[in-house]
Parts: structure tokens; C-alpha cells; sequence
């Protein structure tokens, strides 16, 4: 489980950071001096009489693209409501400035960049991946800037504290560690291996599956990987087979995990293949055809939709409302329900800020959100040294196209021994 620590404050360390070079820096002190001037003013960066203005990068084109494109997309379909129906909060209008990093963390330095110094935005908002979010945590840092919300559960955007990253989504390490727990108490496997994209994504959700094997006194039996931005997964399957791992943790994207589980499937390895939330439900479903596996994936969110969602009410039922009202080309799924959670705590934090709205008073507004219900069970909780809003962690399976919520981990058990007697040699 997450560890909650004492939260330092919100300065920063205030220590110049070499690695982001010498015009960054300049950038920087610029954007500060303009930051000092606008404070003696009583200007916020962002807001005017009218409008907040807020940023975000995230993939929209690339291999992660439909991760980008939904997590935005669930986010617009409540801020439109909120603009259109309601003025916006406390008059203003709120706006989003969004630029494409196709999940390349240089990209999205450098729309943050862009963001902060020459859009001058009030906080950023809904950014995607680990790789890319991580690469501009120094940069957040030294421009005080709260940012809101990411599609990672990556530890380092909760480890050290930092005062000014708002998480909503559970981790990875909660992901991996809830997962492994089923794999081997509900489903007596213990030869679980691990396929991961080889980076700082990557790399958590290996971590966390270590650390959750190693309370039951197990290791992996196979680790392999594939480098992000392509789908070289042949050898990572290959180890991991002959391996005779009977489950896989799969961290990675959409493309390369359902072209392993394919891969796969034509050998007749038939292990159970489990994925965490930032795979995709929607595009590995689409990808992974028709083979008869059993595939698994963690989730942050209820189930938008389906015979289990039918009496949600609140955010989730809200979702599927609105989303299908702006954006009816799209069927209601889990990446846009997070995102779309997003956007409504980003308003609750607006409204609690008041009119007087700096992002200090904007920060401390999201720590007073306690107990916020947004699904059965499902509630979001801030304070001043706990900026992860949920904690629960779904578990659902591939049947028929579509990720349902799993009730009984008996009959996946029963599922399991049986192919395994059906391709034993």
C-alpha cells in the first residue's frame, strides 16, 4: 500500500536544476520575475475577470494516441457542460490549452515549457504517462505550479511529496500489489512473470510487481521487455515462454501488449495475461481479436457502463450522459470516465477557491475535498499531506469484446485448469 508521509511545503527546494539547461533557467527566472511582478499587481498567472486557463500535454497522435484522446475528451465533455450550462466558476470560463507530445517526454517538456512561460496557464491539467509527466516534475517544482490529475499512477509523482502534484488516480504499486494478491490467494498460481515497456513506466510496474511477490516469498520467473515506441516483442515472449510462466504482468501500451498476447495465442501459450489501467480496456480489446484468452486488467474507475453500471449515479452516470452528448462517436470507457473524474474535482477545487482564486488558494481548496462519491464504493479524499484522491483498484476480464467487472475469481480458477489440460502435450 501507499505510504503516507509529512508533506513539506509548498516552496520548493528552491535548488537550480543543471539538467534542465541554461535557457530553461533563463526561461525560468523570467517566468518568475513576471510571476513576482504579477503577485505585487494581484494578478494570477491564468485568470482574468472571465477565464481560468489551464494546459495539458498528452498524446494525441502516436501509439498512445487513444489514451490522450480520451482522457481529454472525457475532461471537455464536463468543462463544456460547466461553461455552457452553468458560466463556468464564479464567472469564469474555463479553457484548455492542448498540445500533442506523442507520449515523448522531450515533447512534453517542451509544451510545458511553452505552457507555463509563453501561455502563462494557472495550472496544467490531465497529462499523460509516466515517462512524460516525470520528465517535468523539476520544471513544476521551480514554477510553483499545481498540476492536476495525471493518466500515470507512476510512485515518483507521489514519493517524495511534492505539495504541488494532485493525483486522483490509485498507483501502480496499489495496481500490481492488488493484482498479484488474486494471482496467487484466489487463482494458486506462483509462476508469474513480467513483460514491461523499458522505461520509467515500465520500470514502476515492475517494481511493484517485485515488491508484491516478495510478501508471499516469490520472485518473478521471467523478466522481459520491449522499447516504447515500438513493438518488439518477440524475444520478451520467447523468454517469458519458455519461462512456463503461468501468468503475465503486462506494463505497457495497447499495441505491443495485444500483439504479444497474439504472438502468444499462435504458440498455444496459454498463460492468464494480466494488464494494469494504462494499457487501454477499448484498444487492447479491439487489437487482441478474437482469441480466446484470459485477460485481465486492473482499473482506477468503476465500469462506465454495462449491466453492473446501470444504477451508478453521480460522476459515473454523469459520464456516460454527457460524453455521448459531445462526443457521440465514442462509446463511453473507462480512460475517459478518469478523465472526465478529473475534470470534476478540478471544478469542485474552483468552486471551494473562491473568487479570489491563486493557485495556493486553489491547492489548499482541493485538500479540504473529503469523502466525494463518485461510484458505489468509491469516494475521493484530499488533505494537506495526501494528494492521491482514491485508493480502490477494479478488477475486470475480457468477454465478448469488453472488460466486465470480475464477481467470482472461482470460475477463472476453474477457466484456467482447464486449458491447461487442454494443452498439456
Amino acid at each position: 500500500m501507499r505510504q503516507k508521509k509529512n508533506a513539506p511545503t509548498r516552496q520548493g527546494k528552491g535548488v537550480p536544476r543543471a539538467c534542465l539547461g541554461l535557457a530553461l533557467l533563463l526561461l525560468l527566472a523570467g517566468c518568475l520575475s513576471q510571476g513576482e511582478t504579477q503577485k505585487s499587481l494581484g494578478k494570477t498567472p491564468g485568470v482574468t475577470d472571465t477565464e481560468v486557463l489551464l494546459g495539458s500535454s498528452l498524446a494525441l497522435t502516436g501509439h498512445a494516441s487513444y489514451l490522450g484522446t480520451q482522457t481529454l475528451r472525457g475532461a471537455m465533455s464536463y468543462i463544456d457542460y460547466v461553461n455552457e450550462k452553468e458560466g463556468g466558476v464564479h464567472g469564469r470560463n474555463i479553457r484548455v490549452i492542448a498540445y500533442d507530445d506523442s507520449y515523448d517526454p522531450p515533447q512534453c517538456l517542451a509544451n510545458t515549457q511553452r505552457l507555463i512561460i509563453d501561455d502563462n496557464v494557472f495550472a496544467l491539467f490531465c497529462y499523460v504517462g509516466t515517462p512524460t509527466t516525470v520528465k517535468i516534475l523539476p520544471m513544476i517544482e521551480d514554477a510553483q505550479i499545481p498540476i492536476l490529475g495525471m493518466f500515470t499512477g507512476a510512485n515518483a509523482l507521489r514519493e517524495p511529496f511534492n505539495g504541488f502534484v494532485i493525483n486522483v488516480r490509485a498507483s501502480y504499486y496499489q495496481e500490481t500489489s492488488a493484482a498479484v494478491r488474486h494471482l496467487v490467494e484466489d487463482l494458486d498460481i506462483r509462476k508469474i512473470a513480467v513483460f514491461y515497456q523499458y522505461d520509467a513506466y515500465g520500470f514502476d510496474g515492475l517494481t511493484g510487481t517485485e515488491l508484491a511477490l516478495k510478501e508471499f516469498g516469490l520472485e518473478p520467473v521471467a523478466r522481459s521487455f520491449y522499447t516504447r515506441g515500438t513493438l518488439d516483442v518477440e524475444d520478451g515472449l520467447e523468454k517469458i515462454r519458455l519461462s512456463g510462466a503461468e501468468a503475465v504482468v503486462m506494463v505497457g501500451t495497447y499495441e505491443p501488449c495485444a500483439k504479444f498476447i497474439r504472438l502468444a495465442a499462435e504458440k498455444s501459450y496459454r498463460p492468464i495475461f494480466y494488464t494494469v489501467s494504462f494499457v487501454g480496456a477499448d484498444e487492447l480489446a479491439r487489437r487482441v481479436g478474437g482469441v480466446q484468452e484470459i485477460i485481465l486488467m486492473s482499473q482506477v474507475v468503476p465500469p462506465p457502463e454495462g449491466p453492473d453500471s446501470q444504477d451508478l449515479m453521480g460522476s459515473v452516470g454523469d459520464y456516460v450522459t454527457l460524453q455521448k452528448q459531445a462526443f457521440p462517436e465514442d462509446r463511453p470507457n473507462f480512460v475517459g470516465l478518469e478523465g472526465y473524474i478529473n475534470a470534476r474535482i478540478l471544478v469542485e477545487g474552483l468552486r471551494r477557491a473562491g473568487r479570489n482564486l491563486t493557485r495556493e488558494r486553489f491547492v489548499s481548496a482541493l485538500e479540504s475535498i473529503h469523502d466525494v462519491k463518485v461510484g458505489p464504493d468509491t469516494v475521493i479524499s484530499f488533505s494537506p499531506t495526501d494528494h492521491q484522491g482514491m485508493e480502490r483498484v477494479f478488477f475486470t476480464r475480457l468477454v465478448n469484446g469488453r472488460f466486465v467487472l470480475i464477481k467470482d475469481w472461482s470460475s477463472i480458477k476453474s477457466d484456467f485448469k482447464r486449458r491447461k489440460k487442454e494443452t498439456r502435450p
